[in-house]
């Protein structure tokens, strides 16, 4: 079966046991700052697990992209190495919220992986793992399903720890977790290995292919384990690993999938295509890349950017290796978009961008690379031992862009180890990066639970009844808040917004009699809305009725800069081009912020078409018109989903200008576009690698932008004594008359420097034969000073010169030596020695050098130093 094949027969099995087919989740993970990349199946249904939501089914099935490459999940280093490792795979799984539990699992793994209708492997080919202390689970594999024991292993706390173990899943140091059974595929008598559990389990003749997760259990700070109220299933099987089985090959590289990528990336290479691991290595990163690059990710120096960055140099690195001559790593998308575009359409769509931030990356590292090469290698050959000292990897990555696994890589090629501990300490105040993974975690204990929905109400309305149904002081639910105490006030119904989609959580105030909460944010938990406050007056108590009211006008504001970002993103789209992605946005009451993918600063010219764009669609004063249906619905109607937002099963469809914008968004909106009365870009900007920022003010925020403009250029007329119709001319003819003003003073300048150089001919003193001139000339700026030099060099003949000025604040050095003397003396290294004198730099030629520095008051001391210069080199 071809992999393609496999995927489908898969979805298709559990669909019809009753499971919803649940499309791949994007790899970077919505709204979850415990992970880097989505790197497990049941990364999208984590808030179901934790029940903190509900969906519209309990059974799920999917084939979700992963990747592992940083954070805790790390299987970079060992890729192109071994049969399995990637950084980038496909992982098929069945979940359960709360419906079935281990039969029904264990039934449908077996049922899949046997029966003639699905996969029909040999039974005896199988072997299954259990949790040393599961008695259910072994039971039901041994006198249910009918494993023998034979090929049953018990595996308890192997790791150092209790619940460390293969067999043993948790979600992070805390929260939901429970005991695994594993599937393992036995790959014959001819390939070295042993069963899981014993000595040789690190071969590869049994291969795990299925592993049911049984979340059991809530384990607190403590290390308790406390029983779950619904206990819940998560599966997972690579598909790659089943592909190698079914298509009765050893090593995942030589699955279909892989093919076609491997023969594309030798053919871009100029290499032969026999299996090489640097080849492997080309292949697996394409993915991982091209995946990343879709979901919206950027090489960058921190973060998730980072990692993309690290995956891209190992492969230019790998294919250098080879022999691959300039870019190369770009031109395999094509057959990574024919491979793989089917199953995951967004490959087809954006391939252009995907090759043109490669392409990018890859000639930036190119410029340092063979540089980095070549001083790995001389340390390399100086190394004493088998480990390569901290300091010379972090030189090579903070000099020449190397990370460390890529020294790392080298180092192992050479069977060499690299001091990490050492290349940590180096880092210092850079660790930030290094630590940018490890930030990602979470004590889930800590979480609000809030088992109450909230009823929004703020899309019609922006003050209601409401019931005080939970009040929160420092993350502990309590009965009552009292007259000062800062809060959380959850209620049965509300008109706040709270913060989503880049549009800030609303603020306002809620009344009960003579109580007032003054709500200063508003977030969002599962199903509850958090207003975030203190108490004004009174005590507020849990039952109490309260009158919500928003600040209307602050929410107003705020709703014509979010309809804006809408129109921006559009315009955007028709102006750069198709590339160009959400990367974030803020949008309060005074502005609006969009980030967005792009290689270039945004030309005057192209700022001026966004403005006319929307301010177009504005003044035709279309409806905004809002829609509620299923994701699938909304994506046929060529809804936009938004950066780093998480969307159910029912989505919010938001249309503008008919359909020139059509986007998924929960957000709060004008009515109409012309609401939003005027659009005026006050900057753009960079903010990382690809990664380009747009401000912008509309409505009375912009009219107001645009009266202190027209104030300023009143002012500015009125200094050159003109007006606004001939302010230009007037500013023309001031610059010019400045510019022959500084003519006429540089002119001024070099007589005075010229007359200067007579009177100081004679200053000079002799040193063994030569003529030693230090002199100082506050006032003079380099120019000037270099034109004295050079002067002086052909009035003395045979002289070493070293001249300084004062000039704004900070020194100015230029040191002259004459070429008969310059093999010798080299005015660069006295230029270094007066520089550094005045907490500056310098250098230049033989000849004649130029420095400067801040301390003025150190400048006379400089100036002494060229007689005996002259003494030492003469």
């Amino acid at each position: 079966m071809k992999s393609a094949e496999i995927r489908e027969a898969f979805l298709r099995f559990f669909e019809e046991q009753g499971h919803t087919r649940v499309a791949s989740s994007s790899l970077i993970p919505g709204n979850d700052p415990t992970l880097l990349f989505t790197n497990a199946g049941m990364n999208q249904f984590k808030d179901c697990f934790l029940g903190q939501e509900k969906r519209a089914y309990t059974r799920a099935t999917s084939s979700q992209k992963c990747v592992r490459a940083g954070g805790k999940h790390n299987d970079l280093e060992n890729v192109g190495y071994t049969a399995r490792h990637h950084t980038f795979f496909e992982m098929l799984g069945n979940f359960s919220f709360g419906d079935y539990f281990k039969r029904d699992a264990i039934t449908f793994a077996w049922t899949f992986l046997t029966s003639e209708q699905w996969l029909n492997l040999p039974k005896e080919k199988l072997w299954v793992t259990v949790y040393a202390s599961d008695d259910e689970a072994y039971d039901i594999w041994t006198k249910e399903v009918g494993v023998p024991a034979e090929r049953m292993v018990r595996i308890g706390d192997n790791k150092g720890a209790p619940y460390a173990s293969d067999n043993f899943w948790t979600m992070g140091d805390t929260g939901p977790c429970g005991p695994c059974t594993e599937i393992f595929y036995d790959h014959g008598a001819d390939i070295w290995g042993g069963p899981p559990g014993s000595p040789e389990e690190d071969g590869d003749r049994y291969i795990e292919i299925w592993n049911n997760v049984f979340m059991q259990f809530n384990r607190t700070a403590d290390g308790v384990l406390h029983p779950l109220p619904a206990p819940s299933v998560d599966t997972g099987m690579g598909l790659e690993r089943i592909s190698a089985v079914m298509q009765h090959v050893h090593s995942n590289y030589e699955i279909d999938l892989f093919q076609n990528l491997l023969s594309a990336a030798a053919t871009a290479i100029g290499c032969s295509n026999d299996a090489q691991p640097s080849l492997k290595v080309v292949a697996d990163h394409i993915r991982s890349c091209g995946f990343l690059i879709a979901d919206g990710v950027l090489p960058s120096n921190e973060g998730r950017g980072y990692v993309l960055r690290r995956i891209i140099r190992r492969a230019c690195r790998h294919g250098n290796k080879l022999g691959a001559k300039g870019s190369f790593f770009y031109q395999i998308v094509a057959a990574l978009a024919a491979e793989m575009g089917e199953a995951f359409p967004e490959l087809q769509s954006q391939q252009a961008h995907i090759e043109r931030v490669l392409k990018s990356e890859e000639e930036q590292f190119a410029k340092t690379l063979e540089q980095g090469l070549r001083i790995l290698e001389q340390d390399l050959a100086q190394l004493q031992g088998k480990v390569v000292p901290g300091d010379v990897v972090f030189k090579l990555y903070d000099t020449y862009g190397f990370p460390m696994d890529l020294t790392a890589d080298i180092a192992r090629e050479r069977e060499l180890t690299i001091d990490e501990a050492g290349f940590e300490r180096e880092m210092d105040a850079q660790r930030e990066r290094a630590r940018s993974a490890s930030s990602f975690g979470m004590d889930y204990n800590s979480l609000v639970k809030v088992d109450v929905a909230t009823e929004f109400l703020g899309y019609s309305a922006t003050e209601g009844q409401a019931k005080v149904v939970g009040l929160y002081k420092d993350g502990q639910a309590v009965e009552q808040l009292s007259e000062g105490e800062q809060g959380v006030v959850i209620l049965d119904r509300t008109p706040f917004y709270a913060e989503s989609g880049g549009q800030v959580g609303d603020t306002g105030y809620l009344l009960a009699g003579g109580v007032r909460f003054d709500v200063r944010d508003t977030t969002k938990t599962a199903g509850a809305f958090l207003h975030h406050g203190v108490v004004a007056s009174g005590a507020l108590s849990v039952g109490a009725q309260v009158e919500a009211k928003v600040d209307a006008e602050v929410q107003h504001a705020t709703s014509l800069n979010h309809s804006a970002t809408h129109l921006l993103h559009e315009a955007l789209r028709q102006v750069l081009g198709e590339h160009v992605q959400q990367k974030g946005s803020l949008v309060d009451s005074q502005r609006l912020r969009f980030d967005f993918s792009h290689f270039e600063a945004v030309k005057p010219e192209q700022l001026k078409a966004l403005e006319d764009i929307v301010n177009r669609e504005v003044r035709k004063n279309t409806e905004v018109v809002t829609e509620e249906t299923d994701i699938e619905t909304a994506k046929r109607k060529g809804a936009m989903a938004l950066f780093g937002e998480k969307y159910g099963d029912t989505v919010r469809v938001l249309s503008m200008g008919g359909d020139f914008s059509v986007e998924l968004c929960g957000g709060i909106h004008a009515k109409r576009t012309g609401d939003i009365s005027l659009f005026k870009i006050i900057s753009e900007g960079g903010v990382a690698s690809g990664v380009r920022r747009i401000e912008a003010v509309t409505g009375a925020a912009a009219l107001a932008y645009l009266n202190a403009a027209e104030e300023q250029v009143k002012e500015a007329a009125q200094l050159v004594k003109g007006n606004r119709d001939n302010l230009i001319d007037k500013l023309s003819a001031v610059l010019e008359r400045n510019r022959q003003l500084e003519k006429q003073l540089e002119q001024l300048q070099a007589k005075a420097a010229s007359a200067a150089g007579d009177d100081l001919s004679n200053a000079a003193v002799e040193v063994k034969g030569a003529k030693v001139l230090a002199a100082r000339l506050d006032g003079q700026d380099g120019k000037a000073l270099l034109a004295l030099v050079d002067q002086l060099k052909n009035k003395l003949g045979h002289a070493v010169i070293l001249l300084g000025s004062e000039h704004e604040g900070k020194v100015v050095l230029v040191a002259g030596v004459t070429k008969d003397l310059s093999g010798q003396l080299k005015a660069g290294d006295l230029m270094k020695q007066a520089a550094a004198a005045v907490g500056g730099k310098g250098g230049g030629r033989p000849d004649m050098a130029q420095g400067g520095g801040v301390d003025v008051a150190a400048l006379d001391n400089a100036l002494a130093l060229a007689v005996p210069f002259a003494e030492q080199g003469l």
